[in-house]
Parts: C-alpha cells; structure tokens; sequence
C-alpha cells in the first residue's frame, strides 16, 4: 500500500520506480469528450452529492416542535446567525444570505475534511508518462486543488455583485465603480464650487481603484484556502515520510482544526462581501 500523500519513489512489480508526489496541479484520471475530469473534480461532485443527500434527509425530518437531533441542529444554526448578525447588521439580511454562506462553510468544510480521509491520496493507479512510472490518486481534496478554490471565490465574488445590482439598482451600483454622476456634477457645480474640478476626477478615480480591489477579492479568497489546504496535505506527506505511525496524528487533528477555521472564515468573507454590495453608500 502506498501510503497517504507522500513524497518518495517505490520500487514497482517490473523494477521500475514508482513517482508518487503532491503536486500542485489536479491531475486527470480521464476524459469526458475534450474534457478532463480529475481526481479533485471527482472529489467535489462527491461533496456535492454528500452535501445534497444531508440536506434532503434533514428536510425530511423536521418537525414544528424540535426534538434530538434537529434540536441540537438548531443551536449550531442560532450561533450562527448570532455570528452572521454581528457581519450583516441585521437579522434579515443574514436570513436573506445565511443560505448562501452556509452552503459554502459546508462545502468547504467537508471538502477540507475527506481530504484527511483514509483512501483520499493514496488509493489510484500507476500511469506512464514520458517514460517514468507516476502514481495519480483517484481522490484528492477539492480545497487543495486551485481550480476548486478559484471557482468558489468566483462564484461568491459575482454572486454579490448580482445581489447589489437587485438591492440598488444597476445604475447606483455601477456607480460605486464608475462613478459618472460626479463626472456629470461638474459643470453644473464648478462656477461655485471651483474645488470640485479636482476633487470628483479623485472621486472618479477611487472608484476605478475598486475594481481592482474586486479582482484582489477573488485572488484572496482562492489563494487564502488553496494556500492552507495545500499545505496541510504537505505537512502530513512530510510527516508520514519521516513516521508513519503515530507522528502524523497530531499533525492531523490540526488539520481538522484549520479545516473548520478556514471554511468559517471563507464563508464570513463571502457574507462581508454580500454585505457590502447591497448595502448603499453614504454621503
């Protein structure tokens, strides 16, 4: 048995070196026409699926008076919302985006999880490639894969964009980035405001900059969880290759831990961002 998401080369049946490694790329098990479907992909549609089947058989198991284990469900979602308050200001906004938050902790969440899991890393099959024996696993976390974390920043990112267009209109919104009606103010207000032909093209200015703080968003979000699921598989592989028994099993209830922080905080900033967007400017 290879073991779990180490760097080494094993010595395989034809007594050629078997290349087993993280590396920082997903790599394909097969193909769906010109698509490639990789290890981390597959390991996100389970997630999906996991995620899916959870909710529907919760859904059907809630009752008006709470008993068990919907009891007990219902104090996790109140310190959220608690939490979510604290973000949005208000108990309605956070109703109105807690769905959408939760769904990413969720995702991220187990995504982070079975990324631990015994079989993820180290179950697969032993491929040739430019004349070298090279194991690829037929799992491998979401959240360690660029792509996952990429799309899910981007997703949060747009959503809230969407959501400020509804919330304030297409034209206040835009102006939050373009902002054209100070442009517009200035040769009704320059005879008596003379200042303002400098001070609206700054205005005009700052608003440009936001965009490029929207593009910063999506890189943060997605290099931020990448960066410490990544690393994590790293720390293990280092740990499993020095010790295979024992040793790794601090290092793993650590990655439990920054599993969980990492999925609280990505959801957070996604319902900062949702937040911010449909939340009006003030002058």
């Amino acid at each position: 048995m290879i073991s779990k998401n180490s760097f080494y080369m094993a010595e395989g049946n034809s007594g050629g070196q078997i290349i087993h490694e993280n590396t920082l790329y997903a790599e394909s098990l097969f193909h769906i026409g010109n698509f490639p479907i990789t290890n981390s992909l597959l390991n996100s549609w389970l997630v999906v699926i996991i995620v899916i089947i959870i909710a529907l058989s919760l859904r059907k198991k809630i009752r008006l008076i709470p008993r068990g284990l919907q009891n007990a469900l219902e104090m996790v979602f109140e310190l959220f919302f608690g939490l979510f308050d604290m973000v949005t200001g208000s108990r309605a906004k956070t109703l109105k985006f807690a769905p959408f938050a939760l769904t990413f902790f969720f995702f991220v969440l187990i995504s982070n999880w079975m990324g631990l899991l015994p079989g993820v890393g180290s179950i697969g099959q032993v491929v040739s490639e430019h004349g070298e024996q090279i194991f690829i696993p037929y799992f491998r976390g979401g959240t360690a894969d660029l792509n996952t974390t990429l799309a899910l920043a981007i997703i949060g990112v747009v959503m809230s964009h969407i959501l400020g267009v509804i919330a304030l209109g297409w034209w206040k919104y835009l102006n939050k980035f373009l902002n054209f009606k100070v442009l517009l103010e200035i040769p009704k207000k320059v005879i008596k405001e003379p200042t303002i032909l400098l001070i609206n093209p700054i205005k005009f200015f700052v608003g440009v900059i936001e965009i490029i703080g929207e593009l910063a968003k999506i890189a943060s979000l997605s290099f931020r969880l990448f960066g410490n699921i990544f690393a994590g598989e790293v720390l293990l592989a280092s740990m499993s290759a020095i010790l295979a028994f024992g040793l790794p099993l601090p290092f793993m209830f650590l990655e439990v831990i920054v599993g969980l922080i990492q999925a609280l905080i990505f959801s957070i900033l996604i319902l900062i961002y949702l937040s911010i967007a449909t939340t009006a400017e003030e002058h």
